[in-house]
C-alpha cells in the first residue's frame, strides 16, 4: 500500500448493499485512501434518484467509522473521464487509481474517451461472485493502454438489483432501513426489516 494511492470508487448505490460495506474496508485497506460517490450510469436504469442514491451511500460510509473513505459526490459524471479529471484537480499529488466490479469490465470500452481515461490512471478490476467477468475483457482494456489490476476482494455475492427487483433484501445494510422506508423505496416495508 502507498500513501500516495488513492482509490475512486463510482457506484449506482441503487441500493447500497453489505457488498458495497465490505468493498469499500476492503479497497481502504489496500489502497489506504478511498473517495466513493454516487452515479448516474449511462448504461443502466436507476430505481432512486441520484441525490438520494447519493445520501444513502453517505449513510452507508459514515457508519463504517473509517477515516479513509469519504464519500466524494462532486466527483460523479455521467463520462468517467469527468470524474477523473475533477479528482486529478483535487488531488494532484495522488496516484490515481479507478475501482470497477468486474461486471463492468467488458463495457468500458465503449465509454466516452475510454483510453484517455485508461492511460492516465491505474484501473483496478474487483470480480463479483455470481457475475463472471466477460471472456477477453482485461485483454481489451490493456490493448487500449490500461494498466490493470485484478483485485480478489472478500465481498459477498449480493446485488442491488435483486433488491430492487424484490427478489431479496437480506443484503441491506441495517443502516440504511429508516431512510428506504422513509422515502418508499424498491417496495421494502417495515415488515421486511429486521
Amino acid at each position: 500500500m502507498s500513501s500516495r494511492e488513492l482509490a475512486l470508487f463510482g457506484t449506482s448505490a441503487d441500493p447500497p448493499t453489505e457488498g458495497h460495506q465490505a468493498l469499500l474496508l476492503g479497497l481502504a485497506e489496500r489502497y489506504g485512501q478511498v473517495a466513493a460517490w454516487a452515479s448516474d450510469n449511462p448504461f443502466k436504469q436507476h430505481g432512486a434518484p441520484l441525490e438520494l442514491r447519493a445520501q444513502l451511500l453517505g449513510t452507508l460510509i459514515e457508519s463504517l467509522g473509517n477515516d479513509q473513505v469519504q464519500l466524494a459526490q462532486d466527483l460523479s459524471s455521467p463520462k468517467a473521464i469527468e470524474t477523473l479529471d475533477r479528482a486529478a484537480r483535487r488531488w494532484p499529488d495522488r496516484q490515481l487509481v479507478f475501482v470497477v466490479g468486474g461486471d463492468l469490465a467488458a463495457q468500458i470500452p465503449s465509454w466516452y474517451r475510454a483510453a484517455d481515461l485508461l492511460q492516465r490512471c491505474r484501473l483496478t478490476v474487483v470480480p463479483r461472485q455470481g457475475h463472471p467477468m466477460a471472456t477477453g475483457a482485461l485483454e481489451k482494456l490493456r490493448d487500449l493502454g490500461a494498466q490493470v489490476e485484478l483485485l480478489e476482494l472478500p465481498v459477498p455475492a449480493t446485488a442491488s438489483s435483486a433488491i430492487r427487483g424484490g427478489q431479496e433484501n437480506s443484503s441491506i445494510p441495517e443502516v440504511l432501513w429508516p431512510e428506504l422506508l422513509k422515502h418508499n423505496l424498491y417496495g421494502l416495508t417495515s415488515k421486511l426489516a429486521p
